[in-house]
């Protein structure tokens, strides 16, 4: 089953007007115990979670590195450099499938991926057998992915496998090892197949 990355908005301010409004309603019949509801009221939105980190955690080890996945894909799909990099830990290593060294650090990645992504409209990532085990704090996925996007103004597909080492730091997995390669004649153009170099087409932003 192929999978569809997006990001999901997460807003509200409607806690706080709801309660000025309670407060405005009780103020002349009691004013202290509409200070007392109001500082109650706002110590509860200060231990309610303002991002997805509680739910997160509460999954598997194996569905939150799948959601991590997920979300590493979707930052790559739309191109937030910022949201990248919450998935990938600061000495993460990149191996591509065309010959040349591998890239150590994320400080050396981030450039990389700048430039590939900024290459790049109309970016489509679909992922399908994803394969995910777990050992302790360290685990390990594979998966094929789907790419098409227009690349320097031409019609781009490309088809490939990648492989991810992921470690838990701080109750929190990132990915310290990423492994894209192409599958062969995995990368074509209309009317034409191309070579891994010649094409920037693997999900890997190099």
């Amino acid at each position: 089953m192929k999978k569809r990355f997006a990001m999901n908005p997460c807003g509200g301010g409607l806690a706080k007007a709801a309660t000025f409004l309670l407060a405005g309603v009780f103020l002349v019949a009691n004013i202290s115990s509409a200070a007392a509801q109001k500082d109650k009221k706002k110590k509860k939105d200060e231990k309610q979670p303002t991002d997805s980190s509680k739910t997160v955690t509460a999954l598997s080890d194996e569905q939150q590195i799948d959601y991590l996945l997920s979300e590493m894909l979707g930052a790559w799909q739309i191109g937030d450099v910022e949201k990248l990099r919450t998935t990938y830990a600061d000495d993460v290593s990149m191996v591509s499938g065309g010959w040349m060294p591998p890239v150590i650090g994320w400080t050396n990645y981030a450039p990389l991926f700048q430039q590939t992504r900024a290459r790049m409209q109309r970016v489509r990532m679909d992922r399908s057998n994803t394969y995910i085990r777990v050992n302790g704090n360290t685990g390990w996925a594979c998966y094929q992915w789907d790419f098409a996007a227009d690349v320097d103004g031409q019609p781009v597909q490309s088809r490939g496998q990648t492989t991810v080492v992921v470690v838990k730091k701080n109750d929190h997995w990132v990915i310290v090892h990423n492994h894209t390669s192409l599958s062969p004649g995995g990368a074509q153009t209309p009317g034409n197949t191309t070579t891994p170099q010649q094409t920037p087409a693997k999900p890997n932003g190099f």
